[in-house]
């Protein structure tokens, strides 16, 4: 009995060991089919990070690649219509009468209906705040005349800014419809676009808003911005979305005396794109300092002479302060170059420009500030300039 268990324990491991070599030897004529491994697609297609003062830029990917910039569009319709306010030809009291094309714009929308009215603010704040492709058509109709004529208002703003990579065609963003063109833009160009939109308070004002009302009450403005609230110092500015062009962000913070753009396009997701925003602008705000490297009104040690002055000579001061952000792991040098004539004819009058300061980082020029008179100096009187032109040092 003991003979025949020894010989069955021999014979079933005899059996496990065939087992195994006969299912190696199959794995080995066989090819295992490849893995279709989708690869992961890049958080975006370009950026780009600025300081808002001076417009230095700080990081960047890509900056010129021209790209769809979906609802990011409405900056350039409200940067025209805060344009047409300062003018005085508009007022955001004004009563807008919603048209029956405006009320046809689908997408992101407040439901305008044909025959409402509202004040230009309040359609203005649903553009900002909740990106209401409607609104942004009721605007423009009113501000504009047209679409069309707003659309080319809005590409004589981009020519004037200096916008090389930008060309509108909607006041709205959406995705153009068979035979229509596509609106394009770059980070580049929205930063620059950005940077001039800061210089109005009111549309900073709106983009800062989390959420609102609208319609009495009736609907709820629900800003697209999330970085709003969840990162620190943000106050603007816009969003943009259409399958075909990603997710795209203009994005503004400020933290002390230093404020930082940047713009993200192209991204396969709005949480990648966010992440992506919120992880170069903290980079920035802890990798630069701004420092103060002229203030207004200081003195240049430099004597400009008065030909026709009743004061023989003067020192002129500086128009305005300078920050410029210094990167801390840096201690590159900064400069200053005084351009000022040796002198100058007639009255000089109060903040008359007189020469420049060029600043200079590194060899590199990166501002200039006005030298300027501060203080009116009327013409000596006839006797005492012609001594003067006698070589008489009076």
């Amino acid at each position: 009995m003991k003979k025949l268990f020894v010989l069955f324990i021999a014979l079933s491991l005899c059996l496990v060991n065939y087992t195994a070599h006969a299912a190696a030897k199959n794995a080995a004529g066989k090819k295992t089919p490849a893995r279709q491994t989708r690869a992961l697609e890049p958080p975006f297609r370009s950026f780009i990070v600025v300081e808002a003062n001076g417009g230095k830029m700080i990081d960047g990917s890509n900056i010129n690649e021209r790209r769809a910039p979906a609802s990011i569009t409405k900056l350039m319709v409200a940067y025209v219509v805060m344009g047409r306010i300062a003018t005085g030809g508009i007022k955001l009291t004004d009563k807008v009468t919603v048209s029956k094309e405006a009320s046809k714009i689908g997408g992101s929308q407040v439901y305008l209906k044909e025959g409402e009215v509202f004040t230009l603010e309040d359609l203005m704040k649903a553009m900002m705040v909740a990106s209401g492709n409607d609104a942004a058509y009721a605007v423009s109709e009113y501000v504009a005349g047209s679409k069309d004529d707003m659309v080319n208002l809005m590409n004589a703003q981009a020519k004037m800014l200096g916008l090389a990579d930008t060309e509108f065609h909607t006041v709205h963003g959406l995705p153009p419809a068979k035979g229509e063109k596509e609106d394009k833009t770059s980070c580049k160009d929205l930063a620059i676009l950005a940077r001039e939109i800061l210089k109005s308070p009111k549309i900073l004002e709106w983009t800062s808003i989390q959420s609102d009302t609208f319609r009495g009450g009736k609907f709820i403005l629900t800003n697209t911005n999330k970085l709003l609230g969840k990162f620190t110092g943000t106050d603007g500015l816009k969003t943009g979305y259409y399958s075909q062009t990603g997710f795209n962000i203009v994005a503004t913070a400020r933290r002390g005396d230093m404020r930082f753009i940047a713009v993200v396009m192209g991204s396969p997701s709005g949480k990648i794109r966010d992440s992506l925003a919120m992880e170069k602008l903290q980079k920035a705000f802890a990798q630069y300092r701004m420092m103060n490297v002229v203030k207004k009104g200081e003195v240049i040690e430099q004597d400009v002479f008065l030909i026709d002055g009743k004061y023989r000579k003067m020192k002129g001061v500086t128009e305005k302060s300078f920050l410029y952000p210094m990167d801390v792991d840096k201690k590159g040098a900064i400069t200053k170059e005084i351009l000022l004539p040796e002198r100058v004819k007639g009255e000089i009058k109060e903040g008359q420009r007189l020469g420049e300061m060029l600043i200079k980082f590194e060899g590199t020029m990166v501002g200039k500030v006005n030298i300027v008179s501060p203080v009116y100096v009327p013409k000596a009187n006839l006797f005492t300039r012609f001594i003067r032109r006698l070589g008489l040092n009076i």
